[in-house]
């Protein structure tokens, strides 16, 4: 975080310039500039060794800018700044399910535009389709005294981070927003900043952490009309027709700053990134590892969720990770459209939902362990949770769900890891009835797929689902 930017100012359009450092041209130049350099032997080499270092895989990268205010981030471009010509007011028609709306490719008069360094007609074009988007949440923290058996009281510490958003389409009474499932995890509020600075609050609608995608929703009744008329539907390109070499056009909410405008190639069309996990990619090779677009155009923190074009101004990637280490430049990823389309549509058509009260959330009663990488290469195990134990008078237990098997999906969401399945039950009430995929322990130590459906006890009845240490319960079973 640069020192000299104020996130907390409550005056950021009137003090703007100030946040900013006035960057001076350097020393003056003087006489001894214009000397001829001294003449060296040619036939001495320069060493141009340089020692490589390890390149560390930043994913999860962007999600987590640190905070501050919000309301006024967008200053590059304004209310009054041009809508694509089918912007998101326009009738959808059949809005009873939501789909990836297209709007009109930007046009350069000639056919197919191939690149131009000059990308300032996409970014009018793309920008309003584009919106900032804040995560803050509360997260309970351990007193630094109770590690000595001192002032163990829970404390909380209110945070807040913020990445990037693309509107998508809308159904009947929502405004649609694809981002990076990084960007609004473990969220308890969400908020969207659109082109013309209006700020409004979101909720989830449907998540993927194993692709690392998400949709949000705005409610339309919140939407004023000006603001209606400033934003736009994004265009959704065809990634599999992206070329190496091609220029591409990065826009995103860098460093919290607003949205800002980079330009680059595609340097790769299809790389798969070497210990990336599969929570950072949209798409696979044949090999089931998870493929991205692979640009030298600049992304930053902040720009996660954000939109990589091509040069008709269409989206054809969502802006996801990036290299870091002090030897890599210009290498940053994006989870190409083309292969994350149906899912997107899929999170579009799930029933939006806000976390409830501790009181009213729903409840498994299990005890598992996460399915480690070393556990399932080993032992054969599914990804997912292990159920080590089911409480008796739990729902699960009512479902007839049994210890030793591995819980796969819940309501339709891919579960990887018992944090994420916790994180889930929070937007769940109990009472409420939800299909769960198991894969069960069969002959020869191989599994089968279960579906149950699971009415979701009462926390204070049946117990919440708890996390055990790992791997040792699957472990146990082949033993």
């Amino acid at each position: 975080m640069s020192n000299y930017y104020d996130f907390n100012s409550d005056n950021n359009n009137n003090n703007e310039q100030s946040h900013y450092p006035i960057l001076s041209d350097g020393p003056t130049g003087s006489p001894e500039s214009d000397k001829k350099p001294s003449k060296r032997s040619r036939n001495k080499k320069k060493n141009l060794a340089k020692r490589i270092g390890t390149l560390t895989l930043s994913a999860v990268l962007f999600g987590s800018v640190a905070a501050g205010s919000f309301q006024a981030v967008n200053h590059i471009y304004t209310a009054n700044a041009p809508a694509a010509s089918s912007g998101a007011s326009g009738d959808s028609g059949d809005s009873s399910k939501s789909s990836l709306l297209k709007t009109t490719a930007v046009s350069s008069g000639s056919g197919t535009i191939t690149g131009s360094l000059d990308v300032s007609h996409i970014a009018a074009s793309a920008m309003p389709s584009i919106v900032a988007i804040t995560n803050k949440s509360v997260q309970e923290v351990r007193n630094y005294f109770s590690q000595f058996g001192y002032g163990g009281y829970p404390q909380t510490q209110e945070t807040e981070s913020q990445g990037s958003g693309i509107i998508i389409g809308k159904n009947d009474t929502e405004l649609l927003v694809v981002t990076n499932n990084h960007v609004v995890e473990n969220a308890d509020t969400l908020s969207v900043c659109f082109i013309d600075n209006n700020v409004l609050e979101a909720k989830v609608k449907g998540t993927d952490p194993e692709n690392d995608l998400a949709v949000i929703a705005v409610p339309l009744d919140s939407i004023s009309d000006e603001t209606m008329s400033a934003i736009a539907v994004a265009n959704i390109g065809d990634s599999d027709s992206l070329k190496v070499g091609e220029q591409v056009v990065a826009i995103g909410n860098a460093l919290g700053y607003g949205q800002s405008v980079t330009t680059g190639i595609a340097s790769a069309v299809n790389r798969t990134l070497s210990g990336s996990s599969s929570q950072t990619g949209a798409s696979t090779d044949d090999s089931g590892s998870a493929t991205y677009i692979q640009t030298d155009a600049a992304i930053n923190p902040g720009n996660s969720g954000g939109a990589l074009l091509n040069m008709n101004g269409e989206v054809v990637g969502i802006n996801s990770a990036k290299l870091a280490s002090t030897e890599v430049e210009g290498m940053g990823y994006a989870i190409p459209m083309s292969r994350a389309s149906d899912i997107i549509e899929t999170l579009m058509n799930k029933t939006t939902r806000e976390k409830v009260s501790e009181g009213e959330q729903g409840s498994l009663g299990i005890k598992g362990a996460d399915v480690t990488s070393e556990a399932e290469e080993i032992y054969g195990l599914p990804k997912g949770v292990y159920i080590s134990e089911v409480v008796s008078g739990s729902a699960a237990e009512k479902a007839g769900i049994s210890s030793g098997s591995v819980l796969t999906k819940f309501d339709g969401t891919s579960i990887t890891d018992i944090s994420q399945l916790q994180s889930l039950l929070q937007y769940y009430k109990a009472g409420e009835t939800v299909d769960v995929a198991l894969q069960v322990p069969g002959q020869n130590n191989s599994y089968e797929e279960k579906t149950v459906s699971v009415t979701l006890g009462d926390s204070t009845d049946s117990g919440n689902t708890q996390e055990e240490n790992a791997p040792s319960p699957a472990m146990n079973n082949f033993r």
